[in-house]
């Protein structure tokens, strides 16, 4: 499974970016759940969103109202809308497809994950 991200970049507090992640490899694109993790220096993983194979998302609280995940699954692709950024949303998203998904806990049930290499976002205050 191959798993390409694109769409990070630099921007000021208050603007807006949208992440890409091209997907291939897998057998059936549909029955996969997906999401969006992100990993800033000094801390810990940290999952932002994913979307189950049914379209039932997960956010995590800090990023509710702001962000909005999508999949096209036509064009094996995922999607990550981050409006109104913050300084603290700055970190490297990180894309990931997994065989399980909670809307309380989202990836976190998958018993098999996949990873992309990550795309930086950094916000400047």
């Amino acid at each position: 499974v191959q798993m390409v991200e694109s769409g990070g970049e630099a921007v000021q507090a208050g603007g807006s970016v949208r992440l890409s992640c091209k997907i291939s490899g897998l057998k059936r694109f549909d029955d996969w759940s997906m999401g969006w993790f992100r990993q800033a220096p000094g801390k810990e993983r940290e999952e932002v969103s994913s979307i189950g194979w049914s379209g039932a998302t997960y956010y995590v609280e800090s990023v509710k109202d702001r962000f909005n995940i999508s999949r096209d699954n036509d064009q094996n692709t995922l999607y990550l809308q981050m409006n109104s950024l913050k300084f603290e949303d700055t970190a490297m998203y990180i894309c990931a497809v997994g065989n399980g998904f909670s809307r309380l806990t989202g990836l976190s049930s998958a018993s098999k994950k996949y990873w992309g290499q990550g795309t930086q976002v950094t916000v400047s205050s």
